[in-house]
């Protein structure tokens, strides 16, 4: 199965400095999210970026995990990424896992410990 992360900092891609609450930014993403009806999970992490001209910069970024979506939709979750949060480009790394549940809870037949 597929796990792909998209990177996505939350500079603004003109003037170079984060210009909403982090809170602002999560809500979008999660609103993204749940309108592609994608599973989903992210993390709020610190990192530098180079932008296309050279200059460096740091920046708060979101790390959103996407698990078994089509390439198709993490792109177009990556596109209305990029552009709800005016960055220059995000980042997408794909990879293989393995994956599997564990349910909660007494199975029919188990004794109650107590």
């Amino acid at each position: 199965m597929k796990k792909t992360e998209i990177y996505i900092g939350l500079n603004d891609q003109d003037s170079k400095v984060q210009k909403f609450e982090t809170a602002k930014y999560v809500s979008i993403l999660k609103n993204v999210c749940i309108s592609y009806r994608v599973p989903f999970s992210f993390s709020l992490i610190e990192g530098g970026y180079i932008h296309e001209s050279g200059e460096y910069t740091q920046e708060t970024t979101l790390a959103l995990s996407l698990i078994g979506v089509e390439h198709s939709t993490v792109e177009e979750i990556a596109q209305d990424l990029c552009v709800f949060f005016h960055q220059e480009s995000v980042l997408i790394t794909v990879g293989e896992v393995e994956t599997y549940s564990i349910r909660g809870g007494m199975q029919s037949g188990d004794e109650d410990p107590s």
